[in-house]
């Protein structure tokens, strides 16, 4: 005895959704546990990691699929896979109270970490402990974003713990070398953009051994390439300037 199945209705398991309400209506996709935030975060790439299928629900758990006018009029097109890019990003992931506490406390754990790695104390140039940064966090009751990538929130954080106590992001050590030429008048156009000059030698180059802040450096390195067109080197030296040792500033 066979069992008669409307067709446009797809049945899954094991399932992740995430919902958007767009026109009045309801639209869900399904997707892999766990790859949601891998998509979000920039961690996953292949979308076919993430959707379970290119399809678009009106509803996945009864596997009710949206029809094409309705998706035409709520997103200007048909094309599924491109509709199921805007929910993925955009949508509400449906998840269980447990699995949302446990994602959001993996989600802040991670931005503790990435904090932790990319700052040290100004004052000792040592960095903090991943368990600290968690303390500090707590203490100015930062509220973790499901939909927002850890990295950008991390950014948030060192923003907001500049607040209340002595951090500040790792410098990155740099070493150019420019035209003579140039030299002198890209030297003054890069010295806001400089935190510490360590060497500067003037010969038949310009030779400039410094540190910057991490978020200078696409700025320097375009004023460089652009300047000299081509002719100056831009060398990156350390990633951190930061003291070395295992004993870390608590």
């Amino acid at each position: 005895m066979s069992i008669f199945t409307p067709t446009n209705q797809i049945r899954l398991t094991n399932v992740a959704v995430v919902r958007m309400k767009k026109g009045g209506k309801r639209y869900e996709i399904a997707c892999y546990k766990n790859k949601v935030m891998s998509w979000r975060s920039g961690t996953e790439k292949d979308l076919d990691e993430v959707l379970q299928t290119h399809s678009v629900f009106m509803n996945v758990s009864k596997g009710q699929v949206a029809k094409k006018e309705d998706l035409l009029k709520a997103f200007g097109t048909e094309d599924q896979t491109e509709i199921c890019k805007q929910i993925l990003s955009k949508g509400e992931l449906q998840v269980s109270e447990k699995e949302r506490s446990t994602q959001l406390e993996q989600m802040f754990r991670d931005i503790a970490t990435i904090v932790a790695e990319k700052c040290v104390n100004p004052e000792t140039k040592r960095p903090y402990t991943v368990n600290l940064i968690e303390r500090a966090m707590k203490d100015i009751h930062y509220s973790v974003k499901a939909a927002k990538s850890t990295k950008q929130q991390a950014l948030d954080v060192i923003k907001q713990l500049k607040e209340t106590m002595q951090i500040e992001r790792a410098h990155m050590r740099l070493r150019f070398i420019l035209p003579a030429k140039e030299g002198k008048k890209l030297k003054e156009k890069l010295k806001p953009l400089i935190k510490h000059t360590e060497t500067e030698n003037f010969d038949q180059e310009l030779e400039i051994v410094c540190l910057i802040d991490p978020g200078c450096f696409r700025e320097i390195d375009e004023l460089i390439r652009c300047e000299t067109k081509g002719k100056g080197t831009l060398e990156v030296l350390s990633l951190k300037d930061v003291e070395e040792g295992d004993e870390k500033f608590e």
